[in-house]
């Protein structure tokens, strides 16, 4: 099975993209119940709450201008582009 980052830079239609949704959700429910030390390991859900998710997508987008700043291609591939904010909210702190 794809990581989550290898499934991201696939993302470039809905199909696609709804394919690493999928995968966002797989993963949660593999991390619910377990803290970051059961696991041993960084990039785990930072934020398993949908408010503390939201706002960590949402501070991402504003600090980085929405992801351009990191990787200017995001500017034409919006599917991505999203995905990468919803990927933000589980890491973001």
């Amino acid at each position: 099975m794809k990581e989550l980052h290898e499934i991201i830079n696939e993302v470039k239609d809905e199909k696609s993209f709804l394919d690493f949704a999928k995968a966002l959700i797989k993963d949660l429910q593999a991390h619910e119940g377990k803290s970051v030390d059961e696991l041993g390991f960084s990039g785990d859900w930072v934020n398993k709450d949908i408010s503390g998710f939201l706002e960590s997508a949402v501070a991402w987008a504003e600090g980085s201008d929405f992801g351009v700043g990191q990787e200017p291609a995001l500017q034409s591939n919006k599917w991505k582009q999203f995905a990468v904010f919803l990927y933000c909210g589980k890491i973001y702190e």
